[in-house]
């Protein structure tokens, strides 16, 4: 079945090709051109996941704005190639990303991948660490029953490491396992998701005690109180 999707791109052309491929699998594609459609858009009716032309004069204002009221899934389109540009993107929300010039197929792949990816976290019961409430059923996640707001690409991280407290993943399985194999994702993908989850379960992120760190290794979760 498909979703919904919104389609933001000042590039007219670019966004007819990318609703064309869009559409052929199956989605409910809505197309836009600036920043503030883009917003409306995803506010009078729930999208799935946003393609974000980031290169636009709003892009990654909106990428803020999206990412701070909902958990919409949102892919990121940049000419932009460097590695401090990428992360700034994903630290603002992005949960992946494509650099231009790329083959549309390549899109529509990177499109079924994260929306398989928000979808498949509807398969496990509330998990509990501690004070922390993971459930994937709702896609809500709690700390000491105060509800917190996380990205798709958050949540599935600490789904992750919720589903076995303690262990300590490194940064590859964290991809293997959220991510699949991807070339395009980095180790420093992870550390920006760790960050910003942190961010948001830590009372003080810059000594986390639930997320931690085992230096030379990875991260893992662990029962304690932030």
């Amino acid at each position: 079945m498909g979703a919904r999707v919104v389609v933001a791109d000042d590039d007219v052309k670019q966004a007819e090709l990318i609703r064309r491929y869009l559409t052929h699998d199956g989605h409910d594609v809505v197309v836009v051109h600036d920043g503030v459609a883009a917003l409306s858009a995803t506010r009078e009716h729930p999208a799935a996941l946003v393609v974000l032309d980031v290169m636009m004069p709003d892009g990654l204002s909106v990428c803020r704005a999206l990412r701070a009221e909902s958990d919409v899934a949102v892919l990121m389109l940049t000419a932009r190639a460097s590695e401090e540009d990428l992360l700034l993107g994903l630290e603002l929300g992005a949960d992946d990303y494509v650099t231009k010039p790329y083959s549309p197929r390549e899109l529509a792949a990177r499109v079924r991948t994260l929306l398989r990816r928000s979808a498949g976290a509807a398969d496990r019961s509330v998990l509990r660490v501690g004070d922390l409430e993971v459930d994937a059923v709702r896609h809500e996640v709690r700390v000491a029953g105060d509800p917190v707001a996380l990205t798709p690409g958050e949540f599935a991280v600490l789904a992750l490491f919720a589903r076995e407290p303690g262990r300590v993943f490194t940064r590859e399985q964290v991809i293997s396992h959220v991510h699949g194999v991807d070339g395009y994702l980095t180790t420093r993908t992870v550390d920006v998701h760790v960050m910003n989850l942190r961010r948001k379960i830590e009372a003080d992120p810059r000594r986390p005690r639930r997320l931690t760190t085992v230096y030379g290794v990875g991260y893992k979760l662990g029962a304690g109180h932030g």
